[in-house]
């Protein structure tokens, strides 16, 4: 299939495939809520003005925060699969709710095993939350029509970016009234919370939805080509590793990683250390950048609908034009951060947030055009994507402190900077070279060519052939006249 524009009667008012985008969006805000929380919470864990702190040095603080992506990519290649055999559902819950349950024991963790009980829970929780790209990446194929897979697709994926906002303001109120605890147990709740109801009314596909109606259900299986109805077959690895646009979203996506968790994991140590802020005003100044994307990801989903149901741009150019804005812009912003001056917290906020912000383009980049090259195998695809990506992850963190020796020197920040900017650049640069959209003949159903489809096939030929020759043989047959 390539780049075809699909007509399709959209079904009028809010469907089932709302609410199961809201769900997800749910389950990217808290995971990303339990993801982020510890970059807040180890500044006052370990502020030396607390009597019972941690003398955790930078190294360890960074071999903390990093040892999330440890477990991270352990389950990225399998759980892929997993998606697609077992369905988006189960992965989505089990992520969640013992990610929950894990931040409901990181408190006591800490203060029974020190750190390296800390990093044993964090990397339990990265195992766990290896689950959720490949997963939410098969429910959005299954879920998301391709005429509305910009907006819905960015709304669910921007869930992430406003959790991560969301726990940089309250963790710094929630430390001050009840203690750095109270971040962990108030992500606990709220995952459990959520975990029911998604068990209740979440749904692995349209097809399994017993609340779908069948207007929407043929309106989702007409948009996508549904082939889920069909014989399920196994992933055709050889295929899905040779493909080259696999490999430039792969690259991008290594981008993408390298530069926005070397700022999630950091940039409360930086507003610390160098700009001076108190946790309360570090929490709110923190979260700006990802408001910011969180906020933009929605008219830059909604303008990529437009550009492509509209003709502008084939399917490939807009997501090239998405990602360069998602990947080169932050470059040019972090260059400009590099150089503002030490203490001026308001420029090097702005630069922050504009270099996070405009980061929301790449919701319309590469991750799109692993569902556009092959939707039934896009979790398989998403698993390795994201493996690669997280070991990006778990190296960026800890390159920044081998990089960092004085956290409050300036200038060894601006060696951070520059450096994630040149990642972006060169990493969408081979993007823009080899990527497609265009589906991939692989990721259409093989007919079945097994013995018992062969052997069928040759008995109704020979059938066939029988009937020919007996309707032959009578209208040779002339009547007979008495």
């Amino acid at each position: 299939m390539g780049e075809e524009k699909i007509e399709n009667i959209r079904p009028n008012g809010l469907g089932v495939r709302h609410a199961q985008t809201f769900l997800l969006f749910l389950a990217m805000l808290f995971a990303f809520c339990m993801r982020v929380n510890m970059s807040m919470a180890i500044v006052d864990m370990t502020n030396d003005q607390h009597p019972e702190h941690f003398e955790w040095s930078h190294s360890v603080q960074s071999m903390i925060l990093s040892s999330f992506f440890w477990g991270y990519i352990v389950l990225q290649l399998p759980a892929g699969e997993l998606a697609r055999r077992v369905g988006g559902k189960v992965l989505m819950t089990i992520a969640v709710s013992v990610n929950s349950l894990l931040s409901l024991l990181m408190p006591t963790a800490a203060k029974i095993g020190g750190w390296q009980l800390v990093c044993a829970c964090r990397v339990l929780q990265g195992l766990t939350q290896g689950f959720i790209y490949p997963a939410m990446h098969h429910l959005v194929s299954q879920w998301i029509p391709l005429e509305e897979n910009g907006l819905l697709s960015t709304i669910i994926y921007a869930g992430g970016q406003l959790g991560i906002a969301f726990q940089l303001i309250i963790s710094g109120f929630i430390a001050a009234a009840w203690g750095w605890q109270a971040i962990f147990y108030t992500n606990a709740v709220l995952g459990l919370v959520w975990t029911v109801i998604y068990i209740i009314f979440g749904s692995s596909s349209p097809e399994q939805s017993k609340i779908i109606s069948k207007e929407e259900l043929k309106y989702i299986q007409r948009s996508l080509g549904r082939v889920d109805n069909q014989k399920r077959q196994p992933a055709p690895w050889s295929q899905i590793v040779s493909c080259v646009p696999l490999w430039a979203a792969v690259v991008a996506h290594c981008g993408q990683n390298w530069g926005f968790f070397t700022l999630m994991t950091e940039m409360p140590t930086y507003m610390a250390k160098v700009l001076g802020v108190q946790l309360k005003s570090n929490g709110v100044l923190s979260s700006l950048p990802y408001l910011a994307m969180y906020l933009l990801s929605f008219p830059m989903g909604a303008m990529t609908d437009l550009i492509i149901r509209r003709g502008w741009l084939s399917i490939s150019n807009t997501r090239r034009l998405f990602n360069t804005i998602g990947l080169w812009g932050p470059a040019i912003a972090l260059i400009g951060l590099s150089y503002v001056p030490e203490g001026d917290t308001l420029i090097a906020v702005t630069m922050l947030t504009v270099s996070v912000g405009i980061n929301a383009g790449q919701y319309a980049g590469y991750l799109l055009v692993i569902i556009d090259l092959a939707p039934n195998f896009s979790g398989s695809m998403m698993g390795i994507s994201n493996f690669f990506a997280n070991v990006i992850s778990i190296i960026a963190p800890l390159v920044c402190g081998f990089i960092i020796d004085d956290e409050t020197a300036a200038a060894e920040w601006r060696k951070v900077f520059f450096l994630a900017s040149g990642v972006y650049f060169f990493t969408n640069l081979f993007f823009l070279i080899f990527m497609t959209s265009r589906r991939q003949t692989w990721n259409e159903h093989k007919k079945e060519t097994d013995i018992g489809a062969l052997l069928n096939l040759y008995v109704n030929r020979r059938n066939t052939d029988l009937l020919i020759n007996i309707l032959s043989f009578v209208t040779e047959i002339k009547p007979t006249t008495r």
